[in-house]
């Protein structure tokens, strides 16, 4: 049966209707904030997916070119592979909801949101977001939730919440925050060094907003809310739990996993796998779980020893950072690069410098949004964590990882104006364990300066991780997590910032939420940590941005011409610039406003460059002196070219001081002369005089 329902969101109504579409998924809801219109549907298999130790959720959301009346570009004309925003967006909409579904779930289940309108008033994201909330909670697919979604800006210095697309472009803040009624359970933010104290407050000022929603959804749910289906428990069996308890002993399992050396702790537990493995080798039953239980045994003794013992695997103290190093210029040629290394994690970032039109294009759904200046790429090939496997180019958590690191940046970048170039960065990771997007960060900082990028202030990241006990009192926070730690804990807070305040962060947890202590003490915890590595480690390397770019890197001049001489400059099918780009060797870019960039590497060319450009849109003055080229010899004078596209014509009464009854007794075509400028004739035309030229 067909129900509507509708509540008013941040000064917008947000209706969901169920039961109208798509009554065959298991869930589904078609939202409707302003005239942004999403389709949000949830399904599950009838069955465990068998052989994993997992829970195999699939999170998309398709953006539908339609939305904004494009058709898709290119040959095809559907639309293809999701772009960065809609696999961003997944993301955001995975990671709240991932840890609210029962741990020993293995039934596969797909989160399907399509976006149909887009309404710039109301962002498509948020009622993704929202959207996909509600489809699982009023499903039959079991889920602790329900959970909500709240967007915040910050425009002087006011809280704006889920603001419009106008709003977003002057905000300082791009902050999302993802609720359960009880805690915070997810945080993603890009912020132009907003403070840790304003960071808390608008964390909670959405959190709050989320609670409004979480009622809405309940009400939806208790009028159209499925019973909650049976499914069949993975979980491992307590009885295998006590067995390999009996074959190895806590204080073995300890004594394997507490080194410093990750390849020490894996050769250790290949030899537990191995004993356990001989032990059970006549129990089928057992040995198809028994993975998942050595995992189990391993994730239950790491967290018992940091939580009861404040001991970490390899050795450090709870807020201690691994050893540090970072080295600038270690690849010849490039732009500019920078390694960083934080005990077995290390990055080595390289920096492309290009002319603007190389800016990325964007064919999305945000219509203000059609270009990226600044691009940050990461990548993560088997080899760094020691695995074979073949490459098959950036997956959602690579694209996830450069985009955190060029959120990160992007705040103390300098303007179009101030530097007009287009910024590539690409983390190549050497070694990986534990939080390779902040060392991507710090790398890329580092390699930005390098390159001669003149960025306002210095950033840093790190991680903060979380052990947590039996109630919310009871939890331990770890600064610089190691893979281990990531891999058994319950958070990956990331932060990243410059002295004066917060540029992105990152939260991912496994459990039900955080509480308010946790959230404020990770964040202090975050801008202690960053403080040190910068002073101690990436300052030594390089303390501020070079004054000039590399010698390998293009140098570009800029000028502002008078619009309406564009097409002097253009010429007649491009005659006139790819003249002045043949003969320098640059490149030339102009925008509709005048702005005229000129790109290359040689600096002498490029000044020549300029000056030609500066030559064919000023207006002359009698008694300016030119060089210039005889490119047509009449019977009453020659015309001489001193510009591309630019012509005078020389009288032959002022060819020379002596007479002369032929132009061609003195002047030959490809002759090249210095004339005066003597203003325009009768018929507008430049002339010129030779006889003149002192």
């Amino acid at each position: 049966m067909y129900k509507s329902f509708s509540m008013e969101l941040a000064g917008r109504t947000l209706t969901v209707d169920i039961g109208r579409v798509a009554k065959q998924a298991n869930g589904a809801a078609l939202m409707h904030y302003g005239d942004t219109v999403v389709l949000s549907t949830a399904t599950a298999s009838e069955k465990p997916r068998d052989g994993i130790d997992f829970f195999p959720l699939s999170v998309e959301y398709e953006e539908k070119l339609y939305a904004v009346g494009k058709i898709p570009g290119g040959f095809n004309k559907r639309e293809g592979k999701a772009s960065e925003n809609a696999i961003l967006t997944s993301r955001v909409i995975d990671r709240p909801m991932r840890p609210l579904f029962p741990k020993d779930y293995r039934n596969d289940v797909t989160l399907n949101n399509m976006v149909m309108s887009v309404d710039p008033e109301c962002s498509p994201e948020l009622t993704a977001m929202i959207g996909s909330a509600i489809a699982v909670a009023i499903s039959d697919i079991p889920f602790d939730g329900p959970c909500a979604t709240t967007q915040v800006g910050l425009i002087d210095g006011e809280f704006v919440f889920n603001p419009n697309a106008s709003q977003n472009a002057v905000s300082d803040l791009k902050l999302t925050v993802a609720s359960t009624s009880e805690k915070v359970i997810m945080i993603e933010a890009g912020a132009n060094e907003v403070k840790e104290d304003k960071m808390i407050e608008a964390i909670y000022a959405a959190h709050a907003i989320n609670q409004q929603v979480i009622e809405f959804i309940n009400n939806i749910v208790a009028e159209c809310g499925k019973a909650k289906h049976e499914y069949t428990s993975c979980a491992v069996p307590e009885e295998l739990f006590a067995a390999i308890k009996e074959i190895v002993p806590p204080a073995e399992m300890e004594e394997a996993v507490f080194t410093d050396e990750k390849q020490i702790r894996e050769e250790n537990m290949r030899q537990v796998t191995a004993k356990l493995e001989e032990a059970f080798a006549d129990n089928e039953e057992w040995l198809a779980v028994l993975p998942d239980a050595i995992y189990q045994y391993q994730k239950k003794t790491v967290r018992k020893m940091i939580l009861k013992d404040h001991k970490r695997p390899d050795g450090r103290e709870l807020t201690q950072i691994r050893k540090l190093a970072a080295e600038v210029d270690i690849i010849p040629r490039v732009h500019g690069s920078a390694m960083f290394t934080r005990g077995q994690t290390q990055i080595c970032n390289v920096c492309t410098l290009a002319p603007l039109s190389e800016a990325q294009k964007l064919d999305g759904l945000d219509v203000n949004e059609t270009s990226k200046r600044y691009m940050h790429h990461y990548n993560f090939p088997a080899y760094s964590v020691g695995e074979t496997k073949v490459s098959r180019g950036p997956g959602r958590r690579e694209i996830g990882h450069g985009a955190l690191a060029e959120r990160a940046l992007i705040p103390v970048l300098p303007s179009e104006e101030e530097f007009p170039y287009a910024i590539r960065t690409v983390s190549e990771t050497f070694e990986s364990n534990g939080s390779t997007s902040m060392a991507s960060t710090c790398s890329s900082c580092m390699s930005l300066m390098a390159a001669g990028v003149p960025i306002k202030k210095m950033v840093a990241g790190i991680s903060c991780g979380l052990v947590t006990g039996d109630t919310d009192d009871e939890y331990v926070l770890l600064t610089d997590i190691q893979g281990l730690e990531d891999f058994f804990g319950d958070m990956d807070f990331k932060v990243t910032g410059t002295e004066d305040g917060i540029t992105a962060i990152q939260m991912d947890i496994k459990i039900h939420g955080l509480t308010r202590n946790i959230v404020e003490g990770a964040i202090a915890r975050c801008r202690e940590a960053r403080m040190f590595i910068m002073d101690t480690c990436m300052k030594p390397a390089i303390a501020e941005p070079r004054k000039e770019v590399g010698e390998f890197a293009p140098k570009i001049s800029q000028i502002q011409i008078d619009p309406a001489k564009i097409g002097d400059v253009v010429g007649q099918r491009g005659k006139v610039i790819n003249t002045i780009i043949e003969q320098t060797g640059v490149k030339i870019d102009i925008t509709d406003e005048g702005a005229v960039s000129v790109c290359g590497v040689d600096r002498e060319q490029i000044n020549a460059a300029v000056k030609i450009i500066e030559t064919i849109v000023r207006d002359f003055e009698e008694g300016e002196i030119f060089e210039g080229k005889v490119i047509s010899i009449k019977e009453f004078g020659a015309f001489i070219e001193f510009a591309p596209g630019k012509e005078g014509m020389v009288h032959i009464s002022n060819i020379s001081k002596e007479r002369i009854k032929r132009v061609e007794d003195v002047l030959t075509l490809g002759d090249t002369v210095k004339v005066v400028c003597l203003g325009k004739d009768k018929m507008g035309r430049i002339s010129f005089s030779m006889k003149d030229v002192k």
